[in-house]
């Protein structure tokens, strides 16, 4: 064995780990650099089919674990990732339109990708046009001859409208139009969408996936080869990678995912049929629930439903008398995303962001999280009582 120095034993080893380890937990490979075994190896490899190993970004053994499993849960064939569920979708918008173009978008949306859309049509000249998220068949009257994309968002994150997938997507195939959906609401467990006819579908993996509440990742899940090839091509322009680490917590994350959904489901139907026996409470938006709007697509189409819902204020209550109820609560944080273990209430100021919107009364956003639902509703009857305070 030649001998090397110090500084050069630190780098170079000649010391490889036996063969045969095995766990269950998925290996953390991490690499910017990836090695090859030869000069012919390394101009052969193609990041774009992720069959080989080309350079960290593209994909490591962990990375292409997590997105075999998602694309399987989802009933897909292709799985890219993305450092958030804006990156997902910022991404998929980069891969299908240019430049005079048109995007639909329900106006329930997300509101980070309503702001995508208004960037698009300022900065970029992409048309981008907001729908009623209950329009269904009636889409195909705003479809144009350059409209690529219609966003679906199933329900609505805030209000939790439940569109017609099926009628939204046929219109939109008949014109020549693909459809994507942010599939964040139902991890990819209560909706199936490309049964519903879906061509791509992005999620937050920030939420249930991961469960833990800190994690940043998103998915971006398709059948189409030649849909997946462009947006595969969008996600190397734009250099979207994310770290083995943050992989490894959503694949230690997935076994558990349908069973904490499930106990959020449960906790969060339990507190929202509570809530909509309360006197304070004008209306419960829980989709679940036959007076939300699209409750008959949901019935038809889901199997499930999350601990996320939101509730509308009894209009005789002002804001500041529901930001104090929001102050008093103590088994909920204040703050954005969900689908973590500890539980969320969020305000929101509806009639600024929808400008449709015709319900009075102040909007709560929950998060369910695993806590013992009755406690989460003696918290929430404690805090009722601030309403009545001088």
């Amino acid at each position: 064995m030649t001998k090397k120095s110090l500084q050069t034993a630190l780098i170079h080893s000649s010391y490889e780990a036996p063969p045969g380890f095995d766990a269950f937990p998925t290996a953390i490979h991490h690499a910017s650099t990836v090695l090859f075994k030869d000069v012919a190896a390394l101009r052969s490899g193609e990041w774009k089919e992720k069959n080989a190993y080309t350079y960290g970004l593209h994909g490591t053994p962990t990375t292409f674990t997590l997105e075999a499993r998602l694309a399987e849960i989802e009933g897909g064939e292709f799985c890219l990732l993305a450092p958030s569920g804006l990156a997902a979708i910022a991404m998929i918008d980069f891969a299908l339109l240019k430049t005079g173009d048109d995007v639909l978008l329900p106006d329930n949306v997300y509101n980070p990708n309503r702001e995508l859309g208004r960037w698009l049509q300022q900065d970029y000249g992409i048309t981008a046009r907001y729908y009623d998220p209950l329009i269904g068949a009636g889409i195909a009257a705003l479809i144009q001859p350059n409209t690529k994309l219609v966003w679906t968002e199933a329900p609505g994150s805030v209000s939790m409208e439940v569109p017609d997938l099926a009628a939204i997507c046929k219109a939109a195939h008949d014109k020549g139009a693909l459809v994507a959906l942010d599939n964040t609401w139902s991890a990819g467990l209560a909706l199936r969408g490309f049964d519903l006819g879906v061509d791509i579908i992005m999620q937050a993996l920030t939420k249930y996936q991961s469960g833990g509440s800190d994690v940043l990742m998103g998915a971006v899940i398709t059948r189409d080869r030649g849909v997946h090839e462009r947006v595969a091509t969008a996600h190397m322009r734009l250099g979207m990678g994310v770290s083995a680490d943050d992989t490894y917590l959503v694949l230690r994350g997935l076994p558990t995912m349908k069973m904490r959904f499930e106990a959020h489901d449960s906790g969060a139907r339990k507190v929202a049929a509570w809530l909509k026996a309360r006197p304070e409470i004008g209306r419960v938006l829980h989709p679940a629930f036959e007076d939300c709007p699209g409750h008959e697509n949901w019935k038809r189409d889901f199997t499930g439903a999350g601990g996320l819902f939101s509730v509308l204020f009894d209009a005789r209550y002002t804001e500041e008398q529901t930001d104090r109820f929001v102050d008093a609560l103590t088994l909920f944080g204040i703050g954005y995303s969900w689908g973590g273990a500890n539980s969320l209430a969020v305000p929101y100021r509806i009639q600024a962001m929808r400008k449709e919107w015709k319900d009075g009364g102040v909007l709560v956003r929950f998060n369910i999280g695993l806590e013992d639902p009755d406690d989460l509703i003696a918290d929430i009857e404690r805090a009722l009582a601030t309403l009545r305070a001088a």
